[in-house]
């Protein structure tokens, strides 16, 4: 009789978890999502995903999640998940996700390696 090991719990546990040096989310964008998600009463869950559209073809679009899908790649900076979908991880394998604050505004910026160019707006990307 073979003996059989019980599998881990599933919590955040993905079929394509991804290590940080796939894509990473800086502390300030961590701080800064724990502090959208306690204000919302979410879990401090980021969702970075790629959609088709903008001036360059691509654009990010991020939102809260209440929980990793199971496909999603995971990452996580000071307690706070970084979750992309499996389709969108091929665009933004390498990046980073940080929050700039400047004296034009506020925001979530992706450093995307695998970006061929960008807009002026930052959000949108080609490849």
């Amino acid at each position: 009789m073979i003996g059989i090991a019980p599998l881990a719990p599933r919590a955040y546990l993905t079929p394509m978890a991804t290590s940080i040096s796939e894509i990473a989310l800086t502390p300030a964008a961590a701080a800064r999502v724990a502090t959208i998600a306690e204000r919302q009463n979410k879990p401090a869950i980021l969702r970075l995903s790629v959609e088709g559209g903008g001036c360059s073809g691509f654009q990010y679009k991020f939102g809260l999640a209440d929980a990793p899908a199971d496909d999603d790649a995971v990452t996580r900076t000071d307690g706070v998940t970084l979750v992309v979908d499996s389709i969108s991880l091929d665009l933004v394998r390498g990046a980073q996700v940080d929050y700039v604050e400047s004296l034009g505004g506020a925001a979530f910026q992706v450093k995307n390696p695998n970006a061929a160019s960008g807009c002026g707006c930052g959000t949108s990307f080609s490849v």
